[in-house]
């Protein structure tokens, strides 16, 4: 059974940092790119950050550059979204994605396209 596990999420204050963890079980995690994907009411689900554990590559969403970090522990198949300097409008439900092939921005900028989902965590920010 595919599973891909989120926690980590909770309330913080502008300028604070976050780290939401993606445990996956049920297939090949090298195959896959994994990473962030991310939702408040009335909108579409976000692409935010995605990493290929295969050969390190990553993307991330412009208004999170130079402030989320994503990576891959291999040896415990997850993948980690380090999220500092957070602000108001990064509130969200945050879901982890799973796509069978490699991560790129064309990629993680449709939701439709992702194999496997997470049941989501909230990630609120307070100003």
């Amino acid at each position: 059974e595919v599973q891909l596990v989120e926690s980590g999420g909770g309330l913080v204050q502008a300028g604070g940092s976050l780290t939401l963890s993606c445990a996956a079980s049920g297939f090949i995690f090298d195959d896959y790119a994994i990473g962030w994907f991310r939702q408040v009411p009335g909108k579409e689900r976000e692409g935010v950050s995605c990493v290929s554990s295969r050969n390190g590559g990553t993307y991330y969403e412009d208004s999170v550059k130079g402030r989320f970090n994503i990576y891959a522990d291999n040896a415990k198949n997850t993948v980690y979204l380090q999220m500092n300097s957070l602000k108001p409008e990064d509130t969200a439900v945050y879901y982890c994605a799973a796509y069978g092939y490699y991560c790129s921005g064309r990629v993680w900028g449709d939701y439709r396209g992702m194999d496997y989902w997470g049941k989501g965590t909230l990630v609120t920010v307070s100003s």
